[in-house]
């Protein structure tokens, strides 16, 4: 049974046996699961209530509630579609494997560990630039700023020491 604990020596990643994982995911309060409870809920009192006034002779409430409605879900699905995005960084033995979600789009990128360049300096605050072999990503959008120059430090660590043991590459 693989259990992965917190590694004092890495800050944001998650050490499983010889595999070191980087997960950075948005920051969302709400999963898009709870979303869609909360937009039914809000259907069905603001229909209810529509049709209240409808039956006393507002005719013109439900047309405005269901367009109302219409735009809070088309909100709702935007926020719900990029919920989940996130990026996951894993070192695998010889290799770095990079993958980044948006919108449901999966785009994977893999690195041979000696060839990998991790960009930017310990003072820059841009994203971070992974590339080699001729491809390059981009990681850290879901990071803050002042934290990305800590997750460079520590992925050129992981990439120089081996998986967290010093001295195994």
């Amino acid at each position: 049974m693989n259990v992965a604990l917190p590694n004092p020596v890495f800050r944001f990643a998650t050490v499983q046996g010889q595999n070191i994982h980087w997960f950075l995911r948005r920051n969302c309060s709400v999963t898009p699961s709870q979303l869609g409870w909360l937009y039914a809920s809000l259907c069905v009192l603001s229909l209810g209530i529509g049709t209240f006034f409808w039956l006393q002779g507002v005719v013109l409430i439900l047309p405005f509630a269901w367009l109302e409605l219409a735009a809070v879900g088309l909100a709702f699905l935007a926020y719900a579609r990029h919920a989940t995005d996130g990026e996951t960084i894993s070192l695998r033995g010889r290799q770095l494997v990079v993958e980044l979600e948006n919108a449901g789009h999966l785009e994977r990128a893999e690195f041979d560990r000696e060839q990998v360049r991790v960009e930017p300096s310990v003072v820059d605050r841009s994203l971070i630039q992974l590339s080699g072999q001729g491809r390059q990503v981009n990681v850290g959008r879901y990071l803050r700023p002042e934290l990305r120059p800590a997750l460079a430090q520590e992925i050129r660590r992981a990439l120089r020491e081996g998986a967290g043991q010093p001295g195994t590459v």
